[in-house]
This record gives structure tokens, C-alpha cells and sequence, in this order.
């Protein structure tokens, strides 16, 4: 199952273990409160065979997938897409990633600006709304595997942070503030 906890801003090497030290822990619906981030647990074992997966991809539109893998082996440029991965950045569609094999982090802000990291492993499934700003990285362990969705033919162009104004970032706070409200 995956962990979320406010993180301090001074990461030296985002995949050291002695740099992530949590703050404060936070379940999974503080974090879709507080971000709109969106988690399912979907069982590796079944998942080709259970629909569960087939009825979120239905339900949200989901008609195109393909699948990364992330390592020093197979991605060229390896610590240099670490860093355009890590740098602060939003994207116009959701970004969805069904980890498979190993392990990472999604790092999100929450209404106040502060970090809420994300760790990921096999069988989480997690939604990033679309406008929300995001970086991700590897743990020390280098390696992950994850299949990725889109609505329609994939886009997945990033927008380095500030990108206040895109419709989609000013329509993402607008929600998030509706939902600080409502709760």
C-alpha cells in the first residue's frame, strides 16, 4: 500500500534515503483532500483478468497505454531525465502510472505549497489531476516499471513551474480551493 507524508524542501539527492525523513505522515484521503491526487490498489496477480482495471480505464476515458521503464540500463541519458523528471513541473492532461515492477516517488504540493511525497511500488495506481504542479524521481533502488494512460493519443508535454497561467492550473486551484470549502 502506499505512503504519503509532508516532506522538508531541502532534498539534496531525491533518492537518498536519509533525505526523506517523513514530517508528518498523511493518509490516502488527506492527500486526495488536499491535492486531488487520486490512489487505487489494483492486485498484480488478477488485474489482467479482474476488470478493475478495465472499468477505471472505461470510466475515465482511458482509450491509449504504454508502458516505461525507468533505469540506468534501459533509459538513455539516465541522470539527466532524472532531473528534467525531478524539475517542478504541471502537465494539461491527468498523468496516470500503474507501477508494475519496482519503485519511486510522485512529489505534489498541497493547497499551501508544501510537499507531500508519494511513494509508489507494485500494484498502485495513482492520478495527478491535470494543473497540478508534481516532479518525480526513483528511490535508491533505480528501478521502475509502470504502465501509463491517456485520454485519446498520448500528450505528455511538461510545463516547468511557473505555469500559473494555464487554464488548466487556474481551473485545478479553483477545485482545490472548492474542496478546502466543502470539507
Amino acid at each position: 500500500m502506499v505512503r504519503a507524508w509532508y516532506m522538508s524542501n531541502d532534498v539534496e539527492d531525491q533518492r537518498l534515503e536519509n533525505h526523506l525523513t517523513p514530517q508528518k505522515m498523511v493518509s490516502l484521503d488527506e492527500v486526495k483532500r488536499l491535492t486531488g491526487v487520486e490512489y487505487f490498489g489494483i492486485n498484480l496477480n488478477t488485474y489482467q483478468t479482474d476488470g478493475v482495471l478495465d472499468n477505471i480505464k472505461k470510466e475515465r476515458g482511458y482509450t491509449y497505454e504504454d508502458e516505461l521503464v525507468c533505469s540506468k540500463e534501459c533509459l538513455q541519458n539516465y541522470e539527466e531525465k532524472l532531473k528534467i523528471f525531478f524539475a517542478e513541473h504541471l502537465h494539461t492532461d491527468e498523468e496516470i502510472r500503474f507501477v508494475v515492477e519496482g519503485s519511486g516517488y510522485f512529489d505534489v504540493r498541497d493547497k499551501n505549497d508544501e510537499w507531500i511525497r508519494i511513494e509508489v511500488k507494485p500494484g498502485d495506481l495513482i492520478i495527478l489531476p491535470s494543473g497540478i504542479y508534481h516532479r518525480f524521481t526513483l528511490d535508491t533502488t533505480n528501478f521502475i516499471r509502470a504502465k501509463r494512460f491517456f485520454v485519446g493519443e498520448p500528450v505528455w508535454t511538461a510545463y516547468n513551474r511557473p505555469a500559473d497561467h494555464f487554464e488548466c492550473r487556474k481551473s485545478y486551484v479553483e477545485k482545490l480551493n472548492v474542496r478546502q470549502i466543502s470539507v
